[in-house]
């Protein structure tokens, strides 16, 4: 049970950007609680990306502002450069995530236990993830790949999260079946995706109807991923 409650609902954003901001501002407005993935290594770098013909900012807060960007939320690894892990040594797979745990506890000031696994497709395999068990701190870690219901999953290290945030006409359906349940198990209905994904097409009044919807529920626990999976 989430304190106490059968349903929880969490949300993980990728890649620490400053479009989180307006994210935190809309979460914030609804009680509910993310974790966001950040690497350590490219705090305070500006960049963009080309998305569907539109350029879009990809640009990070710099090590200073984190603490003060993600109060109330969950900080968590997205490794120190956002490489393909499977296409890494063991070595490089323990230093990309543990020291990205390091530096993210120092900034945040507490220990950081959690983890997304970085980069599209194929982005984690077994060998990694063991290895992220066997030689990092990391406790729990998300992959990419939906899993489109509410079961709790059993391996924390390849955690499969219900949808990406995107998915709108799914998200919407699935926030509906998630507040009529009344289930006997606990459910858990995990959200994640990218905040900068939001400007592509400028669908943030979407996702804040989305958050609308899904918030407030006395039988709900809102909650970070480390409160909903420890």
């Amino acid at each position: 049970m989430f304190n106490g409650k059968m349903k929880a609902v969490t949300f993980s954003y990728d890649d620490g950007v400053t479009q989180d901001r307006r994210l935190i501002d809309i979460l914030n407005k609804y009680g509910l609680k993310c974790t966001f993935n950040l690497n350590s290594e490219l705090l305070g770098t500006d960049n963009h990306l080309i998305i569907c013909d539109r350029t879009i900012s990809h640009c990070k807060p710099r090590a200073c502002e984190v603490r003060e960007i993600y109060d109330g939320h969950e900080i968590a690894v997205h490794t120190l450069t956002h490489p393909n892990l499977t296409k890494c040594d063991e070595a490089e797979i323990i230093r990309q995530v543990e020291q990205d745990r390091l530096n993210l506890s120092e900034i945040a000031g507490y220990e950081v236990v959690g983890m997304a696994y970085p980069s599209g497709g194929v982005n984690y395999n077994h060998f990694v993830s063991e290895t992220i068990k066997k030689n990092t701190g990391v406790k729990y870690s998300r992959t990419i790949e939906a899993s489109g219901n509410f079961d709790l999953q059993s391996n924390l290290l390849e955690f499969r999260p219900t949808l990406r945030h995107a998915d709108f006409d799914d998200l919407f359906s699935l926030a509906d079946e998630f507040i009529s349940l009344e289930p006997a198990e606990p459910k858990l209905f995990y959200i994640w995706g990218h905040s900068y994904e939001l400007d592509i097409e400028n669908t943030w009044d979407k996702f804040e109807e989305f958050c609308k919807i899904i918030s407030n529920r006395d039988d709900i626990f809102y909650g970070t991923n480390k409160e909903v999976l420890l």
